[in-house]
């Protein structure tokens, strides 16, 4: 039996991540972050531990999802990559409310919005305030939901076409109020 060197586990898990195979794609992950972690590879470790997350989360495993990530925000934060950082703490937030913990998910979604803020990354932070508007709005708080989903849109500097009617759909309840 061929041993895999972990690029061409994370490479097996990006194929079956793509085909829908998302159990299978997170158990590749977790063998490539495990090689990376052996060889001293902790960015890569932790970058296919993100992709872990994901898998576990697509195949509706989101404890496992939780609990793949730990610590991978802080390897990220230890070398300035913010932005990765961010997309970390945006997994961590989506696992959270897998599992239904919405009040910590929030909380983790505001945190990555803002480090998102931090490096520009307007188009993903509208992606995380979203995701946050979408709790919200599940959870009946509607109005929070509403300002969320606008912060995030109105944040972007390129907006694409749904993007600029979105903002402008969300524009209109302030028109009334000025």
């Amino acid at each position: 039996m061929e041993t895999l060197s972990s690029q061409q586990l994370a490479e097996e898990g990006a194929a079956d991540y793509n085909q829908g195979k998302y159990l299978s794609a997170a158990k590749s992950f977790k063998a490539a972050a495990d090689g990376f972690s052996l060889t001293g590879e902790e960015l890569s470790a932790a970058e296919m531990k993100n992709n872990c997350s994901v898998a576990y989360l697509k195949a509706g495993d989101a404890q496992s999802a939780l609990d793949t990530l730990t610590g991978t925000d802080q390897v990220f934060a230890s070398i300035g990559d913010t932005k990765r950082q961010a997309m970390a703490l945006g997994n961590r937030a989506a696992a959270l409310e897998g599992l239904n913990r919405s009040d910590e998910a929030l909380a983790v979604y505001e945190q990555a919005a803002e480090l998102l803020a931090q490096v520009g990354e307007f188009e993903l932070r509208a992606y995380v305030y979203q995701s946050s508007s979408s709790l919200l709005m599940k959870r009946g708080r509607f109005l929070e939901a509403y300002a969320t989903m606008r912060q995030g849109v109105s944040g972007i500097k390129d907006p694409n076409l749904g993007q600029r009617v979105l903002r402008s759909l969300m524009d209109i309840p302030f028109k009334f109020l000025t």
